[in-house]
């Protein structure tokens, strides 16, 4: 997805490969376009926590799986799952997912899965 139309990805020509032009960036506009353009009906987002951010606060999660790997990792500069604009107000708590567990599975290596719906 990109409003630049002279993005490099024009020049790739793969079957499995499209690129989503919009002259202003709408994440919700290229979701149903990827639906009604392409027939996508789920989408797996492996991100970091920026583009998170992004989709979290326009409502646009359904489900979040988390893999908690036996290993900690910290700093002040560390990413987190959910990165992007600080919540400064208590209206903005609204544009929070409320996540209910639906699943918690220990996989190999002492991972632990993590499964929730996002009910609001």
């Amino acid at each position: 997805m990109t409003s630049n139309k002279n993005h490099p990805a024009y020049s790739v020509n793969e079957e499995n490969f499209h690129i989503l032009y919009q002259e202003k960036f709408s994440l919700k506009n290229g979701l149903y376009q990827l639906k009604n353009d392409f027939g996508c009906e789920r989408l797996t987002v492996q991100s970091g926590g920026t583009v998170n951010s992004i989709f979290l606060r326009e409502k646009l999660i359904d489900f979040v799986d988390i893999v908690l790997a036996p290993v900690l990792i910290g700093g002040k500069d560390t990413s987190t799952l959910i990165d992007g604009k600080s919540i400064m107000s208590e209206k903005e708590l609204a544009s929070l997912g409320v996540l209910k567990l639906l699943e918690c599975k220990t996989l190999s290596n002492s991972y632990i899965r993590l499964r929730y719906r996002v009910i609001s």
